[in-house]
């Protein structure tokens, strides 16, 4: 759809599957989609919100499935047979393709818009070399689709290099069963999420021989030293990591030939310009940890979005003085390294997915045992971080059963947001703390949350996404 999308000249928009009706409601009164196409179960449950559009399309083989008010995908293709193929529309460079929600800490998702170029001639060095694709290699980018990875690694770079796309449609993620696969398919390249090598390594490898597998790359969230050892030592492959962001292609990674070390992003992809400045915008030196940018003094990379949609003040924050600002610490080495430090704002990466603690806070204060309440990243050894939310709790529920109501809050975000948002862990308090101004201070909590620990190092992607291999993906959105 999204190649046919292309020639026609049509703006795709990806969600998770996992989307809430209010949260595709949200994307569909920013974006003005006038067409949605969707499985049967998603169409039973976006009837009501989507019945001013246009254009309704279940993609189903049976007839059944089929409300009243939707139209069949498959009974669509069928009515195409022996009619002229539609002409390719001659689209611009900087026409829009593709169009991303990304979170954010302070307001709802922001539009990422990605045109026929940037997604194109901008991933020709993700290609090369990053996933070092070729005409036959054959690439499995485990990747939820509502994520821009998804767009990057399953369709746009293995389209542009000739190699052939795995998909494995499995209801959720099976290490043993991705590992079955990976012995009895000629999969050559493994993009994934820190998460599923962690799942991996936990299985008996030496079962597994991965006689195909020859390149193994990291996106989504941070990865531990431990499970890229663990990996090496069982499969003889080095995993390389990378780093970028919904807003971008990849911006830094330990590419092609490159010398690995543990816990560095790697060095700045080609078209990119990686600095680290302080508060002043001055460039700093080696080991100076300082704001993570793009130098556009040089020009605006190809790969590199030109502002949020609709957004100018949230555009002029990220877009100042001659730089892009991915909104992350770093510093670098002596070598040109990056080493990444923390998020600038507070999103939360978790199993790759990013997670606006305001999305979750803004739930939790409809519940009507909640006052108020602050969402903060929380260690996890297999998620890298999870989302936790500290509660103060109205005056009327403060006796109530305490597992019982952490259940209950829980249980109520996961039906009112999408569920990989829900809080795995909730703590009740008194109170929160505050600046002057009354400003939640969240950077309080979250460092009691990873007090002793380090808190990810790697990468930030959107979605999906600031990429560890999440935007800011981390990539993917």
């Amino acid at each position: 759809m999204n190649v046919a999308a292309s020639w026609c000249g049509t703006i795709v928009s990806c969600g998770t599957t996992m989307l809430t009706p209010r949260d595709v409601a949200h994307r569909l009164s920013k974006c003005g989609a006038d067409c949605i196409i969707c499985t049967p179960e998603l169409a039973a449950s976006l009837d009501e919100i989507t019945k001013s559009l246009p254009l309704r399309i279940v993609v189903s083989d049976s007839q059944e499935d089929i409300r009243g008010g939707w139209i069949c995908y498959n009974e669509l293709l069928e009515s195409c047979h022996g009619r002229p193929a539609q002409p390719c529309v001659a689209t611009r460079g900087d026409d829009i393709s593709q169009l991303f929600f990304t979170s954010g800490t302070t307001g709802k998702p922001k539009m990422v818009p990605h045109t026929q170029a940037s997604f194109t001639t901008g991933h020709i060095g993700t290609i090369r070399y990053w996933l070092d694709l070729g005409e036959d290699d054959m690439i499995w980018n485990i990747s939820d689709t509502g994520w821009a990875k998804a767009a990057w690694s399953s369709l746009y770079t293995p389209l542009m290099a000739g190699a052939t796309s795995f998909i494995h449609q499995m209801p959720r993620f099976d290490a043993k069963e991705t590992l079955r696969a990976l012995c009895e398919y000629p999969v050559t390249v493994l993009c994934a999420p820190p998460t599923v090598y962690r799942s991996l390594v936990q299985c008996e490898l030496s079962r597994f021989p991965l006689k195909a597998l020859r390149h193994c790359v990291s996106a989504g969230e941070p990865l531990n030293p431990e499970v890229m050892h663990a990996w090496t030592n069982n499969t003889g492959l080095q995993i390389y990591e990378g780093f970028g962001q919904t807003e971008t292609t990849l911006l830094c990674g330990v590419l092609k030939g490159m010398k690995l070390k543990f816990g560095s992003m790697g060095k700045s992809a080609p078209g990119y310009n990686l600095k680290v400045l302080n508060e002043q915008q001055q460039e700093l030196p080696p080991y100076h940890e300082g704001k993570l940018a793009i130098s556009l003094k040089q020009g605006h990379p190809c790969g590199l979005f030109k502002g949020y949609l609709y957004d100018e003040q949230r555009t002029s924050e990220a877009f100042r003085d001659g730089y892009y600002f991915t909104g992350d610490r770093a510093y670098y080495d002596d070598d040109g390294y990056f080493w990444f430090v923390g998020r600038a704002d507070d999103v939360i990466i978790s199993s790759g997915y990013r997670i606006g603690p305001f999305e979750v806070e803004s739930c939790l204060l409809e519940h009507p045992a909640v006052a108020e309440s602050a969402v903060v990243s929380s260690p996890d050894e297999l998620r890298g971080e999870v989302v936790k939310a500290f509660v103060v709790l109205a005056e009327n529920f403060k006796h109530h059963q305490v597992e019982a109501l952490i259940a209950d809050l829980q249980n109520y975000v996961k039906t009112a947001t999408a569920p990989y948002k829900y809080p795995r862990k909730i703590e009740f308090v008194d109170s929160l703390p505050k600046t002057v101004s009354g400003k939640i201070r969240r950077i309080e909590l979250r460092a009691k949350e990873w007090a002793g620990q380090s808190e990810p190092s790697g990468g930030s992607s959107s979605g999906s996404g600031s990429i560890s291999s999440s935007s800011s993906s981390r990539h993917g959105g």
